[in-house]
């Protein structure tokens, strides 16, 4: 019997970009939302929370568990997008006994020790460390404000191959993120070697590209080690939104032969 599939939105995102992937699952899916829950997807997706600037990717990891404790799932496969690269070591480090396979869809995996934001170069870069910058010296005003991300960036980052449908609710959901956690050191000493890892590497994507995918396939064996199982999908950076059906198979492929 297939183990349960738990899954990890990127940034910006939320639960909502896995259902149309999560409609051809069939293995047992729990798609979560990171906190602060206000901020994915909903008519407060852009409110200017407190939390914002204090939680860690440690909240993450335990939202997860607490999620997959909910859903009674006491082992379970985890997939992650993009951002979420950060989140499952995190979570295979606290709880190796409930994780037994990693899936990383076009993740960002820092060097061991580093952040995010030392992977990230040129305007993106900037933006973001102006981003943090402003956002830790404001103070939260809970009011809803537009995101620093426009439409024109967003397609660009995302909408490689979304049709106008797809790319509108792109549009429609993109929220707030936890910015700190892009500057937060992160170590991965922790996590056994021994839990199975594959990386679902996406040839058209405009935001990592295959060498930055490298890369970060590379840093994730670096430590604790292990062999990363690479398999591609001729596809941009929102696999799930663009190839479903494909990244479904591949997931409930894992999740047939885990134990």
């Amino acid at each position: 019997m297939a183990l349960p599939v738990v899954l990890v939105h990127g940034g910006g995102h939320g639960a909502w970009c896995w259902a149309p992937m999560v409609e051809h699952l069939t293995s047992d899916a729990l798609a979560v939302d990171l906190p602060p829950r206000a901020v994915r997807g909903g008519p407060d997706r852009f409110r200017d929370l407190p939390e914002l600037r204090t939680i860690t990717v440690g909240d993450f990891a335990e939202a997860v568990l607490a999620d997959a404790e909910t859903a009674g799932y006491d082992r379970f496969v985890l997939v992650g997008h993009s951002l979420a690269g950060l989140t499952l070591p995190e979570v295979a480090t606290r709880a190796p006994d409930r994780v037994a396979h990693l899936v990383f869809v076009t993740c960002t995996i820092p060097a061991e020790g580093g952040s995010t934001l030392d992977r990230l170069d040129g305007d993106l870069a900037a933006m973001a460390r102006d981003n943090i910058a402003a956002s830790m010296a404001r103070g939260a005003s809970g009011e809803i404000t537009e995101s620093p991300m426009g439409e024109d960036l967003l397609r660009h980052m995302f909408g490689t191959d979304l049709d106008d449908e797809t790319m509108q609710l792109v549009f429609d959901r993109f929220g707030n993120e936890v910015l700190p956690v892009i500057d937060e050191r992160v170590s991965r000493a922790g996590m056994p070697a021994a839990i199975p890892k594959t990386w679902v590497r996406c040839l058209r994507d405009a935001t990592l590209s295959v060498a930055d995918q490298d890369e970060s396939v590379a840093n994730l064996e670096a430590v604790p080690g292990g062999t990363v199982t690479v398999v591609d999908l001729d596809t941009g950076h929102n696999a799930m939104l663009s190839r479903p059906r494909e990244l479904a198979a591949i997931v409930d492929g894992i999740a047939a032969t885990s134990t």
